[in-house]
């Protein structure tokens, strides 16, 4: 009933993501505490799954708090619809978090970003992975947006690309209407762009009869495949020939299919997003202008995306301050 109501409201990577951390509730609940009417369910109870979860799960206290805080949205709406006692929600208790410990780290830095994307203009020119890290690296966007774009979206000659909340045909933006906005793009990433849609570009139509930005023999690409391909990419033997970590390249595990990711020094479109905004921060680029383009708020913006050092931060103000 609880992932029913939120099916409309939220993203399907956050409704499969809040189905995965309630399963394991479900589970303690059948298989652990014998529990099968939550109007029983007491503090107490809560107590021993945090246990349980952190113990069985082996779990940091990072992925702890995440899962608990799902936990706690949910018995929230139980109690909403006379499921659990009122207040029971407040008797979760949240691991203390150190002031960093909650920050991702995970970044595709700018030497390493300047060296992938001049391996893939020199040697893997307008295919479809090198049309996609151009944009996520100049942009900033979440792949959700990326793969949420149709042909007809991008605009070649006023060079920016504009982004729709289509739910009914199976596109969301992760922040829905707020979500949707035009960005500016760079000549050298509608180069990319252009050659790619005349050249690599598969003409497929999706199930809903749009067309793609980027597609596959068969439509729009799932949102795993275009999240392969970045993870294939961004392999540094894959853009370097090189391994940093001193593996056979032939025989490592992360060149076989569908574990590129497993390579240590692989990164997500998540890192890539995250790698651009710091980019974009230490050009000097104000963090408001930053935050309209990537569609993030300044808050989070400072709190999970700002890599740039403290030292860094110091240089940047001094520019604003020697004259004064």
């Amino acid at each position: 009933m609880y992932l029913d109501q939120r099916q409309p409201e939220v993203s399907d990577s956050t409704l499969q993501a809040h189905r995965y951390r309630l399963g394991h509730f479900v589970e303690w609940c059948e298989n652990v505490a014998e529990i099968d009417n939550l109007n029983n369910l007491t503090g107490r109870d809560l107590q021993r799954y945090k246990i349980w979860r952190r113990e069985d799960g082996d779990l940091n206290n990072v992925s702890l708090v995440t899962q608990l805080s799902t936990l706690r949205v949910f018995i929230r709406w139980c109690e909403d619809i006379d499921a659990v006692e009122p207040g029971t929600h407040d008797k979760i208790l949240m691991p203390s978090l150190s002031k960093n410990e909650d920050r991702r780290t995970v970044t595709l830095g700018k030497a390493a970003a300047k060296k992938l994307i001049e391996y893939l203009r020199q040697f893997k020119f307008a295919s479809r992975t090198h049309a996609l890290v151009e944009l996520l690296w100049h942009t900033g966007m979440r792949i959700g947006a990326a793969h949420a774009l149709d042909i007809d979206d991008y605009n070649p000659e006023e060079q920016y690309v504009e982004l729709h909340h289509r739910p009914k045909s199976g596109t969301r933006l992760k922040n829905k209407e707020a979500g949707e906005r035009y960005v500016a793009l760079s000549t050298e990433v509608c180069d990319a762009l252009d050659s790619y849609i005349k050249y690599e570009r598969e003409k497929a139509a999706d199930d809903d009869g749009r067309q793609p930005l980027f597609t596959s023999r068969h439509g729009r690409p799932a949102k795993s495949s275009l999240r392969d391909s970045i993870y294939r990419i961004t392999r540094p033997c894959q853009y370097t020939g090189e391994c940093p970590h001193d593996r056979e390249i032939e025989s490592c595990e992360a060149m076989e299919n569908n574990k590129a990711s497993t390579c240590p020094s692989s990164v997500s479109p998540h890192a890539i997003r995250r790698g651009s905004i710091t980019y974009h921060l230490s050009e000097d680029v104000p963090e408001k202008v930053v935050s309209d383009r990537m569609n993030v708020s300044l808050d989070v913006l400072e709190k999970h995306y700002d890599r740039r050092t403290e030292r860094k931060k110091s240089e940047q103000r001094r520019d604003y301050t020697d004259e004064l």
